[in-house]
């Protein structure tokens, strides 16, 4: 019996003694930090700096396309607007990527009624021979149904492929489906010998007018014209097909790769009081595609993060950490930017204490999830805890990776924030000529500005890390 309770109460200290070492290591927002977000929060609920970069952005610049001339342009308007907002540093680093351009796009139904489409060409496409094809069109209800036929079904013809509409969801997931259809549909027709490649937009609207995006060519010789039809014209076309009678198409598309560009990162600091070496990082991607003004996709996530990063640097007491925003490059053709800033500093991947980006529109976000080490929970609770009164739910089970751009980044160790956005409208625009400013609310963005500056100031804040080092994440970012 006493050697029992020996053994209990060595037990019962040594388990006390762990439990107190990992209070001690775990990672804490300190009081005053909290306090100070008070005053953030209803000066960010009040800011106009975020609706004036998207507008400035979108009025003075327009559409981005990732190496075309407003590309420059607009890297050096951001890199103004950087310096006149009061950043203590602004620089750039190159990113380089092939060039793909567009002219023209036209399609239309010749047999067994003459019918006009509305199309728009895919990134990466090949362009058509001069004056366009006009051929059969076989049609598959899914890209499983496509890749599963027989490649005679397939070959010389045009396929088309009816994927299910989008549903507008909260949480935008019906885009996953949909985007992988347009990202590997064109490759894998081309593999059967199709010549060309149509389908149902990635989009929950019902506008008549078509969404682009990019498409993926392992090699970009074998590529063929692809392109999506807007949804009620895939609807027309459904249709047609249910005649039972064989159906040809005109599609012509003056599009193609010129050879390669290199552009750049833009960045910008707020540098921190007593940590400077270690920051938090944020932005959006400033390319964008061509149709539209690139309002919500992604003006709005560029000007979010830096109207909030500009706020902290506002504060007479900063954060001990620095703040560093990155308005991204060439996002939309397969996250350049991201890539090729997670390859330059991947070696210090550690000072990247915490990352967030925004790029889902300008809508109120309304659930907070992130990827930390297990020490760095309780901190994240309490980041959750100061926007809850924004309307920010804490979903603790669920991982985050930061952002688009950002995923590149937490895949080689840095611990990621996803501060999630109401997609329910924002599929009806997105990568549409109808990605324009009046789609930005105000106050949901005011909202988003709140967020992000509470989120940034607490982290960049936080006595402790929250686990960024080289491949700390590698399991969790190989499942993302």
């Amino acid at each position: 019996m006493r050697i029992h309770t020996a053994f209990a109460l060595a037990l019962l200290l040594t388990t006390g003694a762990q439990a107190a070492d990992t209070e001690s290591s775990a990672t804490r927002i300190p009081d005053s930090a909290i306090t100070q977000v008070t005053g953030l929060r209803e000066r960010a609920l009040k800011d106009d700096v975020a609706y004036a970069i998207t507008e400035g952005l979108t009025s003075e610049i327009g559409a981005r396309l990732a190496g075309s001339d407003n590309d420059l342009k607009a890297r050096d308007w951001m890199i103004a607007r950087f310096k006149a907002l009061g950043f203590d540093k602004v620089w750039s680093e190159e990113v380089s990527y092939p060039r793909w351009i567009r002219r023209s796009e036209s399609a239309a139904v010749i047999e067994p009624f003459a019918q006009p489409l509305a199309v728009a060409a895919l990134g990466n496409s090949a362009g058509t021979p001069k004056g366009g094809l006009e051929t059969e069109v076989v049609r598959f209800e899914s890209l499983a149904a496509m890749q599963a036929a027989p490649d005679y079904l397939v070959n010389r013809k045009i396929v088309y492929i009816a994927n299910p509409g989008m549903q507008a969801l909260k949480d935008g997931h019906d885009y996953g489906m949909a985007a992988q259809v347009r990202v590997s549909g064109p490759a894998s027709a081309a593999a059967k010998g199709a010549i060309g490649f149509l389908m149902r937009s990635a989009g929950s609207d019902q506008n008549r007018i078509a969404h682009t995006g990019v498409t993926h060519f392992e090699d970009q010789a074998k590529a063929i014209p692809a392109a999506a039809l807007s949804s009620p014209d895939a609807d027309l076309l459904d249709h047609i097909f249910a005649r039972g009678k064989p159906v040809k198409i005109h599609l012509d598309i003056d599009c193609g790769m010129d050879g390669s560009y290199t552009g750049a990162n833009v960045i910008a600091e707020i540098t921190g009081s007593s940590r400077p070496a270690e920051y938090f990082l944020t932005g959006g991607h400033l390319d964008s595609w061509d149709a539209g003004t690139g309002a919500i996709d992604d003006a709005a996530g560029v000007a979010i993060t830096t109207a909030a990063a500009h706020l902290i640097g506002q504060l007479p007491q900063r954060p001990a950490r620095s703040i560093r925003v990155v308005a991204f490059a060439n996002e939309e053709s397969g996250l350049f930017g991201g890539k090729a800033y997670a390859a330059q500093h991947h070696t210090e991947i550690g000072k990247a204490v915490l990352g967030a980006e925004s790029d889902l529109g300008a809508d109120r976000i309304y659930k907070l999830t992130a990827t930390v080490k297990p020490e760095a929970r309780a901190a994240i609770a309490q980041i959750a805890a100061a926007v809850k009164s924004l309307g920010v739910d804490y979903d603790a089970a669920a991982p985050g990776a930061g952002g688009s751009d950002l995923s590149a980044v937490h895949a080689v160790g840095m611990a990621g924030l996803s501060l999630h956005q109401d997609a329910t409208r924002y599929f009806d625009w997105h990568h549409t000529a109808n990605d324009t400013l009046d789609k930005v609310d105000l106050e949901q963005m005011r909202q988003n500005v709140a967020v992000y500056a509470i989120a940034m100031y607490l982290a960049a804040s936080a006595e402790g890390d929250f686990g960024s080092a080289a491949g700390a994440f590698a399991k969790q970012a190989d499942s993302d």
